[in-house]
């Protein structure tokens, strides 16, 4: 790429980028089918320990199983909020405005469930470990949500704990462990978001 249409791919990229934001209010409006799709492929692109692929993404579109996993993370929330958290983490989150009640988990038309795959069976059952799962799996939920805000989309990253229910829920096998449920859609028509800055480029880089 010449460098001219380099910079001004990532000025746009930048920019761009400045517009993402969390949501956690969410029209019901549907997404299109395809959009998810290729933003489930952008993230399955991203690098890998020894290039295992750790990942299963779920996707979500059943309101009853969608009522169940809002019920069940409910639950654990409340129980977080009460003080499973922390008075340091909840003071974290105050700023935020969240609690126990996540209504994103029904009112986004579908969800995205990350799994973890821990390790794999191979024909036969004999267990092969994965490596760096965390990571690589963490990379690919970025590129997921990069995706799909680029493509007009809005996402939350949401992660109750502990998210055992989301594996019994969608009848996930035992070598997966749930690392992210991400509503989709769009904002609904009267969708806030906290008023936030973000750290400056000269406070996050330094060069050696």
């Amino acid at each position: 790429m010449p460098v001219d249409e380099s910079l001004r791919t990532a000025a746009d990229l930048r920019a761009r980028m400045r517009e993402r934001r969390t949501v956690r209010m969410f029209s019901s409006d549907p997404v299109p089918e395809q959009v998810v799709l290729d933003a489930i492929e952008v993230a399955s692109t991203a690098p890998s320990g020894a290039h295992q692929q750790p990942w299963t993404f779920v996707r979500v579109k059943d309101p009853e199983v969608r009522r169940r996993i809002r019920e069940a993370a409910e639950h654990e929330e409340r129980v977080s909020y009460a003080g499973r958290l922390g008075e340091e983490w909840l003071d974290a989150l105050r700023p935020l405005g969240t609690d126990d009640v996540k209504p994103h988990l029904t009112d986004a038309p579908e969800l995205v469930v990350v799994f973890q795959q821990r390790y794999y069976l191979e024909p036969g059952g004999t267990r092969r470990k994965h490596y760096y799962v965390d990571e690589s799996v963490g990379i690919a939920v970025g590129m997921l949500l990069t995706a799909l805000h680029l493509s007009g989309l809005a996402a939350l990253t949401h992660t109750p704990s502990p998210m055992k229910f989301l594996g019994d829920v969608l009848g996930r096998p035992g070598n997966e462990k749930a690392f992210a449920v991400i509503p989709i859609g769009y904002p609904a028509d009267d969708c806030v978001v906290p008023n936030l800055v973000r750290k400056s480029l000269d406070q996050v880089v330094v060069t050696v």
